[in-house]
């Protein structure tokens, strides 16, 4: 578990980021086609995610080697100890090898999502899903290969759902096919313009666990250093819990924010955060009664030693007290993300992340190194607070504005 997290969020960062490139590139296509039915978007649609294809070979062909080459100081780096690096080696350049299949295969998916097909899209996830929980038992105890085996799991995993992504958008079923075409330069800025910002929320967030991370190594010493790297851990992965469904229906719904933007409805913009904020707060508001409720519960999900359960529940009580401030942060961030409002997404998110980072620095100086998981709590609840404050007093008056003026244009 220390040897995972330890690595983990590094291949977030390096690996999981870019897929924001083909997200939103997907939500460039709702505000480039809203008034145009699928029959009619012929080979420019195919030409439109062509240039994703090549942007996540290019992609790869940079990251991989970058990681590989710099294993060592990267796991150090991330507060691996001398104990841990055997396993945490192991397993981050096993994965690392998967990187284009893991940045196809999620990368396309959403291009499978955008055309209606949600159906076929779960099935790719789940198809990952299951090969993954079926091989890791296989790999790991079956044929003795410990986290080797773990970190094959995964890789093969991805590479099925790579290859039925690939399938499925090549089958004749799909209106717009994946074919190749010539590269466009405003197609391509427009992607790393309106993708940029999920690409540099996950590299920050990443960064700040990563921070986290080397601040318990810091304050904590080698003993209580690697048990709080544990309670991290879990924190991180019941975080997981929570992000995935609520980022699903925030990316999700990215189409709708990006198509109604461009037919210039307000009404249905501001329907939209409503529904969407509903949505993630009735999710996150269960989940973070439910985790104050019963922290060991979830502890227990990925420990076995009491001492140490009993330590990572109190770590996700600090941690969770304001988890409903991230249903206001993925909804408005995301929602103003997809709308192609990167200039006010990116002051809310990037005011939740300071925040954050003062806390790591300043908590450790006054109090013990258990309570820096206090952190996570003040950064939600103030990045909600502020968030709500400017998205209502400027932001969503300037869109309205804006709107109104095109809406005028429009109708003379």
């Amino acid at each position: 578990m220390k040897s995972l997290s330890c690595q983990y969020r590094c291949l977030c960062a390096g690996i999981d980021s870019p897929d924001g490139f083909c997200i939103y590139g997907r939500d460039w296509w709702s505000l480039l086609y809203e008034h145009q039915p699928w029959t009619e978007r012929g080979t420019q649609g195919a030409g439109d995610y062509w240039e994703r294809f090549f942007m996540i070979l290019v992609i790869s062909a940079i990251v991989t080697p970058l990681l590989l080459l710099n294993r060592e100081k990267i796991l150090y780096l991330l507060g691996s100890s001398r104990d841990m690096y055997p396993y945490a080696e192991t397993y981050f350049t096993i994965y690392v090898c998967g990187t284009f299949a893991s940045l196809l295969g999620c990368g396309l998916n959403q291009f499978i999502l955008a055309q209606g097909f949600a159906r076929q899209g779960m099935i790719s996830v789940a198809l990952g899903a299951v090969v993954n929980v079926v091989l890791d038992p296989v790999l790991i105890f079956g044929c003795g290969m410990g986290i080797a085996g773990a970190a094959w799991g995964t890789v093969i995993a991805q590479c099925c759902t790579c290859v039925y992504v690939i399938c499925f958008l090549r089958s004749k079923i799909i209106p717009v096919r994946l074919c190749p075409s010539r590269l466009q330069k405003g197609i391509v800025l427009r992607i790393l313009s309106i993708g940029c910002m999920s690409f540099m929320i996950t590299i920050l967030d990443n960064l700040i666990i990563i921070f986290l991370n080397t601040s318990l190594r810091k304050y904590g010493g080698d003993s209580q250093g690697d048990i709080l790297i544990t309670c991290a851990a879990v924190i991180q992965s019941f975080m997981t819990i929570v992000a995935c469904p609520a980022q699903g229906i925030t990316t999700g719904c990215g189409t709708i924010f990006s198509f109604h933007y461009g037919a210039g409805s307000y009404a249905k913009i501001r329907q939209a955060f409503l529904y969407v904020f509903l949505l993630c707060g009735v999710y996150i508001g269960v989940l973070g009664i439910t985790v104050q409720v019963l922290p060991e519960v979830f502890a227990g999900f990925f420990l076995k030693e009491s001492s140490t359960i009993q330590l990572a529940a109190g770590s996700i009580r600090m941690y969770t007290i304001a988890l409903l401030g991230v249903a206001v942060q993925y909804a408005l961030v995301d929602g103003l993300t997809a709308m192609g409002k990167v200039k006010y997404a990116l002051p809310l998110s990037l005011f939740r992340k300071i925040v954050y980072m003062m806390c790591l620095c300043i908590l450790p100086l006054f109090l013990d190194i258990r309570y820096v998981f206090y952190a996570g709590t003040i950064s939600d609840a103030v990045g909600a607070i502020f968030s709500l404050i400017l998205f209502w007093g400027v932001i969503d008056p300037r869109i309205r504005r804006e709107l109104g003026k095109e809406r005028m244009v429009r109708h003379g």
